[in-house]
């Protein structure tokens, strides 16, 4: 279980962001600012990320995440703070001079060139030999399939094929360092989730460090192998996925990320294993260390819609060791909706509050037979209840 830091609103801070330590980060940015006429777009933002990692920049329109990936590759110039890349202060380095290539959401293809001749564009402007300019493109086009449409023009292409052109594109200069600006947000849904995997793969085998920017949480994490969550300039949380969703450091990152039923309450008790919160709802029994809080402090509980389990009957001992004196509530279904793999469900409680609960459909026929309407026990295991304060 995670308890995040107090916060004082007044002076707006945000929770610290929790990072994997690294004694030497291949990009290091320290204290970043950027402001536009007086509104601050990046505030005071600092990471570190490691050789080869896929980091991943997330956050919805408007927090700062695209302004702080153009000042990574030198398009907006940082009001204050510092860029190191594999140590040196690149802050102040001109695009061109910067060893850093960017691929834009609209890829951004040489109409009127072909496959072959869009991505030799960058290596003839750098002046290559010719015989080294044709090795380096046929590799390109072979690590990613595309050695048969050399000759297409782009518009000849699918969504799908334009985006691998335009990733080698960026990789064929060899660049220290990979920019991608929602890659993949102009294909439709189930081209991007299997393009995610090519994308990684090709990275990976590359081996270049790449920092991504995206509101698509899914496209995160599956992409990333850390994540940075950003708010209003500010970046709240960094870490990797698995992290991020399971122990959300606010109340901001773990309603951004997925699906998440969030309480307010009152801390009643705190033991050396348990920890008690009252909320209008129910009684909370939450398990695992936890940090010092005090009788009387306002929290929030965060449970996510697929730790809880859902029957008409209240849920025995052997199901739930707390039956229905903690970590349980009683309601009503409001509405089902059936996803294939899944179904969601919206359970009304007394006070008005709807909570999710998200059934995996293990089997072809299910068993459970609820209904619209119908009463209903939720309930949950402590451990899985994440404790905020923020």
């Amino acid at each position: 279980m995670t308890i995040a830091s107090p916060t004082d609103p007044a002076a707006a801070p945000v929770p610290s962001p929790i990072q994997q330590p690294s004694p030497s980060p291949f990009l290091s940015i320290s204290h970043l600012v950027k402001d536009f006429d007086g509104t601050r777009a990046v505030n005071d933002v600092s990471v570190d990320i490691g050789k080869g990692e896929i980091f991943a920049l997330l956050g919805s329109s408007g927090c700062g995440k695209s302004t702080l990936l153009r000042m990574l590759a030198g398009f907006e110039t940082p009001t204050s703070g510092r860029i190191m890349l594999a140590g040196q202060d690149i802050a102040d380095v001109p695009p061109h001079e910067r060893p850093i290539n960017m691929m834009f959401q609209s890829y951004a293809l040489f109409p009127h060139l072909s496959v072959w001749d869009n991505v030799a564009f960058g290596l003839r402007r750098d002046g290559l030999p010719k015989d080294e300019v044709a090795t380096r493109v046929e590799q390109m086009l072979a690590l990613v399939q595309m050695t048969a449409y050399g000759k297409r023009k782009p518009h000849q292409l699918s969504g799908g094929q334009q985006q691998r052109v335009a990733l080698v594109r960026s990789l064929a200069k060899r660049p220290q360092l990979l920019l991608l600006d929602e890659p993949l947000g102009a294909l439709d849904r189930k081209l991007r989730e299997r393009t995610q995997i090519e994308l990684v793969a090709i990275i990976e085998q590359v081996g270049v460090t790449c920092v991504m920017v995206t509101h698509d949480q899914a496209e995160a994490m599956s992409m990333a192998t850390r994540i940075a969550v950003m708010s209003e300039g500010r970046i709240l949380q960094v870490g990797p996925p698995g992290q991020i969703y399971e122990t959300p450091n606010c109340r901001f990152v773990a309603d951004f990320i997925g699906s998440v039923n969030l309480f307010d309450g009152t801390v009643v008790a705190n033991g050396a294993e348990q920890l008690l919160v009252e909320s209008s709802q129910c009684r909370f029994s939450i398990s695992g260390a936890t940090r010092e809080l005090r009788t009387g402090a306002a929290v929030s509980v965060a449970v996510r819609p697929e730790k809880v389990g859902l029957q008409p009957a209240a849920p025995t001992a052997e199901q739930h060791a707390d039956g229905t004196d903690s970590n349980c509530v009683e309601g009503t279904i409001v509405t089902i909706a059936y996803f294939g793999n899944e179904t969601r469900y919206h359970v009304q409680l007394a006070g008005g509050m709807e909570i999710k609960v998200a059934r995996t459909n293990a089997a072809r026929h299910d068993g459970a037979g609820l209904q619209r309407g119908q009463r209903v026990f939720a309930w949950w295991d402590g451990a899985d209840a994440v404790v905020l304060t923020s």
